[in-house]
C-alpha cells in the first residue's frame, strides 16, 4: 500500500466559472482514461494562466484527450504506463533502499549508490515523452505557483468530479479526481487526485513530491511525498516562449 507524507502549503478560495480549454488528438484511451495501452496525446491545448513565471499549463492529463479524462498513470521516472505498480515493477530499483537513480542517500541506494540528482531529466519525464520537447512535468514550485495564483473550486464536469482552478485573467483548468494505481488496481478514483511533480523528495528519496487534494473540502489540497512505484497522473507545463 502506499506512504504518504502530506505537508499543508496553501489553501486557496472557490470564485467565478471561466471556459476550459479543450485538447487535441486522442492517445487511443476510453473514456474515462484509464487504458494501460503506451503512446501519449500528440497535441493539447495550453492554458495562460498568467503566473509569474509565464508558464502554461496543459489542459488535459498526458494520455488524456479532453480535461475530464484520466490519462495515463505513471510512476514516478517512468514514461511509459503499466498494469503492476509497486517495486518489482519499477525501472530505478526493486525495492525503496535498492535505487538505482535519483538518490542522495546511500543507505537507500543500491550497493550504496548516489547521483544527488533531485529533478527529472528529459528522457525519465513522462510529459515530454508523451507530449515532446516542449512539454515537462511541473516542479514542487511550480505547483506552489499555481496554487498561489489561482484560485480553486470542487466541481463536475461531464459527470467527473475534480478541480476548477481559475486565474486573474479568467482563464482556468481543470484537475480530474483520477486516483492512482497500487499493484493493479485503481483507488480513490473520484474522490482524490494525485499529480507528480518533476521533484524528488531529498529527506526519503524513495518517494518524490506530488500535489494532491480532495473533492469536495476546498482546502484540502497540498504537496506532499509518495512512493515513487506508484501510478499516478501527470499534467504538463511550458514555456510561453516555446
Amino acid at each position: 500500500m502506499k506512504q504518504t507524507v502530506r505537508l499543508v502549503m496553501v489553501a486557496v478560495l472557490a470564485t467565478a466559472m471561466a471556459a476550459f480549454v479543450g485538447c487535441e488528438e486522442d492517445a487511443g484511451n476510453n473514456g474515462n482514461g484509464s487504458t494501460n495501452n503506451g503512446g501519449g496525446t500528440a497535441s493539447v491545448g495550453w492554458v495562460d494562466l498568467g503566473l509569474p513565471s509565464g508558464l502554461l499549463w496543459a489542459s488535459c492529463n498526458v494520455g488524456a484527450s479532453a480535461p475530464e479524462q484520466y490519462g495515463y498513470y505513471f510512476a514516478w521516472a517512468e514514461t511509459q504506463p503499466k498494469r503492476v505498480y509497486d517495486w518489482s515493477t519499477y525501472a530505478y530499483g526493486s525495492d525503496y533502499n535498492q535505487l538505482t537513480k535519483y538518490c542522495g542517500k546511500s543507505v537507500l541506494g543500491l550497493n550504496g549508490f548516489t547521483d544527488n540528482l533531485t529533478t527529472l531529466q528529459p528522457g525519465d519525464d513522462a510529459a515530454t515523452a508523451g507530449l515532446g520537447s516542449v512539454a515537462r512535468t511541473p516542479t514542487y514550485d511550480e505547483w506552489c505557483e499555481l496554487m498561489a495564483n489561482t484560485t480553486a473550486e470542487w466541481m463536475t464536469l461531464n459527470g467527473v468530479n475534480g478541480r476548477k482552478f481559475t486565474a486573474a485573467n479568467g482563464n482556468s483548468i481543470f484537475l480530474p479526481d483520477a486516483g492512482y494505481r497500487y499493484g493493479a488496481e485503481l483507488y480513490d478514483a473520484g474522490s482524490y487526485g494525485y499529480y507528480w511533480s518533476a521533484s524528488l523528495y531529498s529527506i526519503t528519496p524513495a518517494g518524490a513530491w506530488e500535489f494532491g487534494f480532495g473533492s469536495d473540502v476546498l482546502n484540502d489540497q497540498r504537496m506532499g511525498s509518495n512512493d515513487r512505484c506508484n501510478g499516478m497522473s501527470v499534467r504538463a507545463v511550458r514555456s510561453i516562449q516555446n
